[in-house]
């Protein structure tokens, strides 16, 4: 499975890219070991970061910008990455959904890069990341009933539905659940984010996700 991205978006936005990766076989609700990397992540936050520079340190800067280009104001809507880091300096735990899930928050946090993940079971033909319709909907995750978005929101589409609002909400249909066997994962660049890094964090979730919920991964793929 890869991801497009369409002229309009290439046009809009040259520098932008995304790292791309399966990872087959896996065991969503396996994660022995984890509450040690938890812990082990926790104590790298706190000895890194702390809360008064977080949000003009590289890579959080670019994402902010970004945000702010797009019309979303990343005080109220952080980037995920960002907003787990901020969690943990606060003395929060980090969240637990299911193992893979946290193995790849994990990941996140590490990297600073946001990460997500679709069930490639649930995907249909080739994924696209193009610039929203009027009256388009989405159901993100968590959400009772279906938005509709304004248009020229940035999104990803599979050939039926929409499966993330890029880069910060993932879509219901596709989220990563107890029977999920097949798993994509998207290392969200943005401009002024280098693909190293972004492959890096790549690198990262899938080890990561391997080494707690096992399955094989394919080739990293720079979009």
């Amino acid at each position: 499975m890869h991801l497009i991205i369409s002229d309009g978006v290439r046009e809009r936005f040259p520098e932008l890219r995304v790292a791309v990766v399966s990872v087959w076989d896996v065991d969503v609700e396996a994660g022995d070991g984890l509450d040690s990397l938890r812990d082990e992540v926790t104590r790298w936050v706190h000895s890194t970061y702390d809360l008064d520079s977080l949000k003009d340190a590289h890579p959080f800067r670019a994402y902010r910008d970004f945000f702010w280009t797009l019309g979303i104001d990343p005080t109220k809507i952080r980037p995920a990455s960002e907003a787990l880091i901020r969690r943990v300096l606060r003395g929060k735990s980090i969240p637990r959904i299911n193992p893979l899930v946290d193995a790849y928050n994990l990941a996140s946090i590490k990297t600073g890069v946001p990460l997500a993940a679709f069930d490639l079971d649930k995907l249909r033909g080739r994924l696209v990341m193009r610039f929203a319709g009027e009256g388009e909907e989405f159901l993100g995750i968590g959400m009772k009933k279906p938005v509709r978005l304004k248009g020229g929101e940035l999104v990803i589409s599979d050939e039926e539905k929409l499966v993330a609002i890029y880069p910060y909400r993932d879509s219901e249909q596709a989220k990563i659940t107890s029977e999920t066997r097949n798993v994509l994962i998207v290392s969200c660049g943005v401009p002024g984010v280098e693909k190293e890094r972004l492959v890096k964090a790549a690198e990262t979730a899938v080890n990561y996700v391997t080494r707690f919920c096992g399955g094989t991964a394919g080739e990293i793929i720079i979009v």
